[in-house]
């Protein structure tokens, strides 16, 4: 698990972006973290033989996402709300933790690195094993300083995009997290059946206009910034898992039937 503390912006120093990501410094990841990609692996995609040919292109939802763009998921919240035994994240939910099930399908996705954001708990040993993990050592602190985490972690590594979801939400399939991977806004965000919610894209370009701390994390972006943003439609819902009765909700759920063919 890689230590990426101090967060950015915290000391005084410049938000990262990743222009002004300081490779030499930064924290060796462990065996648990991929290693950086190489600058070559930035490049962007060509188009097919069959695209250049006038064949349609796939559709966002079938194209595997950039490589330069970090799957994340975000973590690190308390969990107060959840009355049951132990942290919401490790409850069960199909033989799984709860958080299993978000990691699996933003890997499932195909990005080339997807990082989990830990907290309170320790998650390493409830999560697959291609997964990376960091600690966010404020998460009480708010969201925004777990999203700054994240921030700086693709920075540093030379990402240009991020795609953030999160833990508690079992039913986003991969397939939404490719189409909010391979919008062209500067912020995209899924829009299901009964709401806009993660996974929400963020560009570079746009690091740093977020906040570093509170618990809004991307949503006071969103709300300041609108000309910005991108509603994308994705399949899946935006259901989540808060309290013991909202995961008695989703074990009942007709999705649940469903997820396990998404990994």
């Amino acid at each position: 698990m890689s230590d990426l503390t101090p967060l950015p912006g915290l000391d005084g120093s410049e938000p990262p972006t990743a222009a002004n990501a300081a490779r030499p410094g930064a924290a060796a990841p462990d065996a648990h973290t991929q290693a950086p990609r190489s600058s070559s692996d930035d490049a962007e995609r060509k188009p097919t033989d069959l695209q250049a040919l006038g064949e349609p292109a796939a559709e966002p939802g079938d194209r595997t996402p950039p490589t330069g763009t970090l799957g994340v998921i975000l973590a690190a919240g308390a969990g107060t709300r959840f009355s049951g035994d132990g942290h919401k994240l490790l409850a069960p939910l199909d033989k799984r933790p709860l958080v299993w099930w978000a990691t699996t399908h933003a890997l499932a996705a195909g990005f080339s690195e997807v990082l989990v954001i830990e907290g309170p708990v320790p998650l390493s040993d409830s999560l697959p094993a291609e997964a990376s993990v960091v600690r966010n050592d404020d998460w009480a602190d708010g969201q925004a300083r777990t999203l700054q985490v994240a921030v700086r972690y693709a920075a540093t590594f030379g990402y240009d995009a991020i795609v953030v979801g999160v833990a508690d939400q079992p039913f986003v399939p991969p397939q939404a997290w490719r189409t909010v991977a391979n919008a062209t806004a500067p912020i995209a965000v899924a829009k299901f059946a009964h709401g806009t919610t993660p996974p929400v894209r963020l560009d570079a370009d746009v690091w740093g206009l977020l906040p570093i701390d509170g618990d809004e994390g991307a949503r006071q972006l969103l709300r300041s910034r609108p000309e910005l943003v991108t509603e994308v439609p994705c399949p899946g819902s935006d259901v989540d898992v808060d309290t013991v009765s909202s995961l008695d909700r989703v074990r009942r759920d007709p999705l649940r039937k469903e997820m396990g063919s998404w990994t």
